[in-house]
């Protein structure tokens, strides 16, 4: 798997000395991610270079740029593991305490009247605790990142994004939790135990078929929302982008025959959603028959790869199998969707030189459009459950809020994150009608 590795260049400030030590870094085929200027010193200049480099067949790069005659790697940054150290989250308090009086009206004796309230009448938890703007996020860390089964101490950094994330973008205090537990039933009764704590549980991380079994465990026996993030933030979000290639593109969607190659997690939860959005025919390729009868329990249909590559006009791709979709499959008038990161299934470059109509990548389809507002707009609303029209209508929200040259939002837009929050609560309420597809940009 390919990770970020910053490395610290010094090169002689003259014609052509980052030219040749990028060329080398494009002869081994490593992306650069990021490129900074960090000082220069008399003729010198030290260079911050961020590249996506696979520790164990990528090594050869560094002694190649040291063996440049105006170049030397003198460092590396440890930038990444900075911003993480010691956590990137922390619980503070949403009211003053500076007096005693401030102290006893908020723990003893002052809270105990909050609580006899609360017991009279359980709905005023709402209006007097945090509830409903807390979130658990809850993993066991069987399906990290591209990482796989990591465990939960390995799981935490990213909790910790997630949190910091529902922090800046949707103002929810996200609180990670982390499960040691593989057994479906104990699982769900652990989450179920501390659900009081939380306005709505967000699964995160957690590998496929597992999840779907606790997914559907805590929903029936929950009267709090739960969302499985990787299935259903995925899905909306590549609903959105769908919706938006399509129209620019002159496509009907809802008529398109759509392949989902990949049944994991995120393939099942998109395929799922774009058939309950009236999509009338969606494929599905997958190595594991098990995927594909779950496919088929809500109407789609299994294919093998070069079957689903021949007969849709819609292809997603969720495998993360670098060069999985062979140029030579992709037919002329297809939308492709490589969603895999950090390498697609193919580039987006080249399924266009092949005939697609529209193609993109991963780098687009960032779930992190979709989790903030969806939690934030049902826990406004008070919602006990996530309905399929609150995912139309952060799906369709998304789709309005992008700029004609962007396939969605840009994901640090607060205002998008808010209108996308109100959507779901109108939809929660029953106040919206935002499930319709949208023709036109």
């Amino acid at each position: 798997m390919k990770i970020p590795e910053i490395l610290i260049i010094e090169s002689a400030h003259k014609p052509g000395s980052l030219g040749k030590i990028l060329t080398v870094i494009g002869e081994a085929g490593i992306v650069v991610e990021h490129l900074n200027a960090v000082r220069r010193e008399q003729d010198q200049t030290i260079w911050e270079i961020t590249l996506e480099m696979d520790p164990e067949t990528d090594g050869g790069v560094i002694d190649q740029i040291n063996a440049l005659p105006n170049a030397k790697i003198i460092g590396r940054s440890d930038r990444i593991m900075d911003r993480h150290r010691d956590g990137k989250i922390r619980m503070v308090s949403r009211v003053p305490i500076g007096s005693i009086q401030q102290l006893r009206d908020i723990y003893t004796p002052g809270v105990a009247r909050v609580s006899l309230a609360i017991q009279a009448d359980p709905v005023l938890q709402w209006e007097y605790t945090a509830l409903r703007h807390t979130v658990a996020i809850v993993t066991n860390g069987t399906a990290v990142l591209g990482l796989g089964d990591v465990g939960v101490a390995a799981a935490l950094p990213v909790m910790e994004g997630k949190s910091a994330l529902f922090a800046q973008l949707a103002k929810i205090s996200g609180i990670p939790i982390l499960i040691d537990e593989k057994d479906p039933e104990r699982l769900i009764d652990t989450i179920c135990a501390i659900a009081p704590s939380f306005g709505a549980i967000q699964l995160e991380d957690i590998a496929a078929p597992l999840c779907f079994e606790v997914e559907e465990g805590l929903k029936a026996r929950l009267d709090r929302p739960v969302m499985h993030d990787d299935q259903h933030g995925t899905a909306v979000v590549t609903l959105a982008a769908l919706i938006n290639a399509t129209a620019r593109v002159d496509v009907d969607l809802r008529d398109s025959v759509v392949g989902q190659i990949g049944l994991g997690a995120a393939g099942i939860g998109i395929a799922r959603l774009l058939r309950s959005y009236g999509v009338k025919r969606v494929l599905g390729a997958d190595i594991h028959p098990h995927a594909i009868e779950r496919l088929e329990r809500f109407g789609g249909e299994g294919r093998s790869l070069d079957a689903l590559m021949a007969e849709a006009d819609i292809v997603i791709a969720t495998t993360g199998v670098p060069g999985l979709i062979k140029p030579e499959k992709v037919r002329p008038g297809q939308i492709i969707l490589a969603l895999s990161n950090p390498e697609p299934e193919i580039a987006p470059r080249r399924a266009l030189q092949q005939g697609a109509i529209f193609a993109a990548d991963g780098g687009s389809v960032n779930n992190a459009l979709g989790f903030p507002g969806l939690f934030r707009g049902a826990l406004e609303a008070r919602a006990t459950q996530f309905t399929d029209e609150m995912l139309f209508a952060a799906a369709n929200a998304l789709a309005e809020l992008t700029p004609t040259d962007a396939l969605v939002p840009n994901v640090l837009d607060l205002e998008v994150h808010a209108k996308v929050a109100e959507a779901v609560k109108e939809a929660a309420l029953g106040l919206g009608s935002r499930g319709t597809l949208r023709l036109s940009i």
